[in-house]
């Protein structure tokens, strides 16, 4: 049905996009040839073709247990400690999700998984290049509420590209993922092949740039669009969005427990979108215009 499948970035809000997969997937047989991913959503598609949402669900369940903060102000004054602990816990979870054989299982899947990132413009520092690429991204989603933005563009941020394919193990994985996650200062800036590179939304954080434009697509957003259907086309695409906004911060690491009630709601999704399925492919969805 369709040979690519494109991973939209979100944080926590991806678990939508890992409860929608699991209904979906094995309802339609889907079995996708190319998988294009950014930031959490390349996370999310990692874990879905190597290991199972429910392990994932369970690992934070018991790893955010008591309710960590998503803030330490009393580290500032600490040589050593970070303010925000959500690098470490990102990292230590892609190890424990993704590691061993499950690496194994992900290189030997025969899907070109391609993890999209972004590279500072040349004309800026690198740190100040990420504090004006997320100002201007926040500025276009409020302002102009696109699909596919590109002010970051506009600046000169560009693209890059890693393929899971060509890591040689599960440290090359991780780095790759948090490169297209890096979000400072949530995260530390990342460097890969020694160039500064950045969460991959500050270019598309839809990226289907990462994959071929001309062959059939399913596009897993993570937000809601403005004028869309829960379902659309857009030529050789197919967008699903969630049926409402997903009320979690995107790197909220206190709330385990909404994590599990995000990814119920993407198998309700996954239920309608299965339910919408006609001739081997979506009949276009009649909906009312929804809130970003």
């Amino acid at each position: 049905m369709f040979e690519q499948v494109v991973f939209a970035g979100g944080g926590q809000r991806c678990w939508w996009q890992a409860g929608f997969w699991d209904v979906f997937a094995p309802a339609t047989g889907l079995a996708p040839k190319v998988v294009g991913a950014v930031s959490a959503g390349a996370a999310t598609a990692c874990m879905l073709l190597a290991n199972d949402s429910r392990n994932g669900l369970a690992y934070y369940r018991e790893t955010l247990a008591g309710s960590p903060r998503n803030v330490y102000l009393g580290n500032l004054l600490r040589r050593g400690k970070r303010v925000f602990p959500h690098e470490a816990i990102y990292r230590r979870a892609l190890h424990a999700l993704l590691g061993g054989s499950r690496f194994e299982r992900l290189r030997g899947s025969g899907i070109d998984i391609r993890i999209a990132c972004a590279r500072p413009p040349e004309w800026m520092g690198p740190r100040s290049a990420v504090a004006f690429g997320v100002l201007a991204y926040s500025l276009e989603r409020s302002l102009v509420k696109p699909l596919h933005p590109d002010w970051g563009r506009r600046l000169g941020f560009t693209r890059y590209i890693g393929r899971v394919a060509e890591c040689p193990d599960i440290e090359s994985l991780v780095a790759l993922i948090l490169a297209s996650s890096c979000t400072p200062p949530f995260t530390s800036l990342q460097y890969l092949d020694g160039e500064a590179t950045v969460d991959g939304g500050l270019v598309d954080n839809v990226p289907v740039d990462a994959v071929a434009a001309d062959r059939s697509t399913l596009v897993l957003t993570s937000r809601c669009y403005p004028g869309r259907a829960p379902i659309f086309m857009l030529g050789t695409r197919t967008y699903v969005q969630p049926s409402r906004p997903i009320p979690i911060s995107r790197w909220d690491y206190t709330a385990p427990a909404l994590y599990e009630a995000v990814y119920r709601f993407g198998r309700k999704d996954g239920e309608r979108a299965v339910a919408a399925i006609g001739r081997g492919r979506f009949i276009p969805v009649v909906a009312s215009p929804v809130a970003a």
